[in-house]
């Protein structure tokens, strides 16, 4: 096993968790950005309204995309144990 080889593996990595995090993220971002707007409009300064609606957010995202991490985190650990067989 060469250094190359584990650093692959890890940028791999790197880059599969953060594929996977993004639609929760941006998710969030796009209700918060959405409440922020609403807020300022009617000049409501509660500092917990945004947290309700991101966390349902949040949640519905990761309920429709489960099938999709699912799919992206079994085909990365598949890459990761036939590339690991076949060194």
């Amino acid at each position: 096993m060469t250094i190359e080889f584990v650093v692959d593996i890890c940028r791999k990595a790197v880059q599969t968790a953060l594929l996977m995090a993004a639609p929760m993220l941006l998710a969030g971002m796009i209700v918060g950005l959405i409440v922020s707007i609403f807020q300022a409009a009617t000049q409501i300064n509660e500092q917990t309204l945004t947290f309700i609606p991101k966390i349902v957010a949040v949640f519905l995202t990761l309920l429709l995309m489960t099938p999709w991490l699912i799919q992206t985190m079994t085909s990365f650990a598949r890459g990761i144990f036939t590339s690991i067989a076949g060194f």
